[in-house]
C-alpha cells in the first residue's frame, strides 16, 4: 500500500480519491499497469540511439485526447497488472537488452511505484538513465518527490489556450500546470547533456505535436519555450498528427497538418531564436508508427 493514494493529489485534477481503494479520473488504481516493454527506436536521434529505447508503456492516462493513437491503453485500459519488483525486472530487462536509457510513457499516475521501482532497480546494478516521457498534465509539486531519480525529462507541451486542452483533451488549465511542471522539471535536471556518442544522458527536452489549424496556438508555445527557457534545451516541433479514435468527430481536426502550416512555424521558431530543437518529415503522420500493444516484455 502506498500511503499517497489514500488521497491522491498526484496529478492536477487533485481527485482526493483514495486509490488503494478504486481508481481516480486516471483510472488507476494501486497496481501498476504496463501494455508493453520494448526497444524502441522511433524516438528522437539522441534517445534511440542506433540500440533503442528501453519503453515500458504504461496503461490508462489522467488526459482524455479524442486523438490519441494510444487510445487502446491510455483509454481503453489495455494492459496487465504487475508489482514494483516487476517493474524493477523490467528495466534490468531493457538494460540487458542493450537499451540506451529506460523511457517510462504516460508514467504520470504512477509516479510513487516508479520511484520505488526505480530505486530497486539501482540496488540491483542498473545503470541507464531514466526517462519520465509525459504528457505535460503534472503537478509540479509532486514532481519533486522526484528529485534524484529522473534523469531525462520528455514532456509534451500541447497547447496554449484552454479551450482547445478542454475541447481536445478535456483538460482544464492545461497549459497553466504543464509550464509549471517544465519549470520544476528544469530546476531538477537542467540542460541537455550528452555522452560521446550523441546520446542524451541528462536534461529536459520538450515536444510540441502541432494541430490542425491551430498555427496560433502553436506560435504561442513556441513562445513560452523561448522566452522562459535557456537556448540549450531542445524544442521537437513535431508533424506527425494522424486523426485516430475519436478524432472523426470533430471535423476541424479530422484530418492531416497542412505542410505550409507546419512550415510555417518552424520558419516562426527559427526567426524568434530557436537554436536547438528537431522536426519531423511529413511522411511521418501516419499509423504505422503506432506500437502494437501485446504485453510483449512484460509476461
Amino acid at each position: 500500500m502506498i500511503k499517497e493514494l489514500n488521497n491522491c493529489i498526484i496529478c492536477p485534477r487533485k481527485c482526493g480519491i483514495n486509490r488503494n481503494i478504486t481508481c481516480g479520473y486516471c483510472r488507476v488504481k494501486n497496481q501498476i499497469k504496463l501494455a508493453k516493454a520494448c526497444l524502441h527506436f522511433w524516438e528522437e536521434p539522441c534517445i534511440s540511439g542506433s540500440r533503442g529505447s528501453g519503453t515500458v508503456f504504461f496503461s490508462n492516462c489522467n488526459m482524455r485526447c479524442v486523438f490519441c493513437q494510444n487510445y487502446d491503453i491510455s483509454h481503453e485500459g489495455f494492459g496487465k497488472e504487475v508489482s514494483i519488483e516487476k517493474l524493477a525486472e523490467i528495466m534490468l530487462y531493457l538494460e540487458e537488452k542493450g537499451a540506451h536509457n529506460i523511457n517510462l510513457v504516460s508514467p504520470t499516475p504512477y509516479i510513487f511505484h516508479i520511484r520505488e521501482a526505480v530505486k530497486t532497480a539501482r540496488n540491483k546494478g542498473l545503470t541507464l538513465p531514466i526517462l519520465y516521457n509525459t504528457n505535460g498534465y503534472e503537478n509540479a509539486e509532486i514532481l519533486k518527490s522526484l528529485e534524484g531519480i529522473i534523469d531525462i525529462y520528455l514532456p509534451d507541451l500541447k497547447y496554449y489556450d484552454d479551450k482547445y486542452s478542454i475541447r481536445y483533451s478535456k483538460t482544464p488549465a492545461y497549459f497553466e500546470h504543464a509550464t509549471a511542471a517544465i519549470l520544476e522539471m528544469y530546476r531538477q535536471v537542467g540542460n541537455p547533456v550528452f555522452n560521446d556518442d550523441g546520446i542524451l544522458i541528462k536534461g529536459l527536452m520538450i515536444r510540441h505535436m502541432m494541430l490542425p489549424g491551430l498555427l496560433f496556438d502553436s506560435k504561442k508555445v513556441v513562445d513560452w519555450v523561448l522566452d522562459n527557457l535557456p537556448p540549450q534545451v531542445f524544442l521537437n516541433i513535431m508533424c506527425q498528427y494522424t486523426p485516430m479514435y475519436k478524432a472523426k468527430y470533430f471535423d476541424e481536426i479530422n484530418r492531416k497538418l497542412n505542410p505550409k502550416h507546419y512550415e510555417s512555424l518552424i520558419d516562426y521558431a527559427l526567426s524568434k531564436g530557436l537554436e536547438n530543437g528537431f522536426t519531423q518529415d511529413h511522411g511521418s503522420a501516419t499509423e504505422e508508427y503506432t506500437p502494437i500493444f501485446d504485453l510483449s516484455g512484460i509476461e
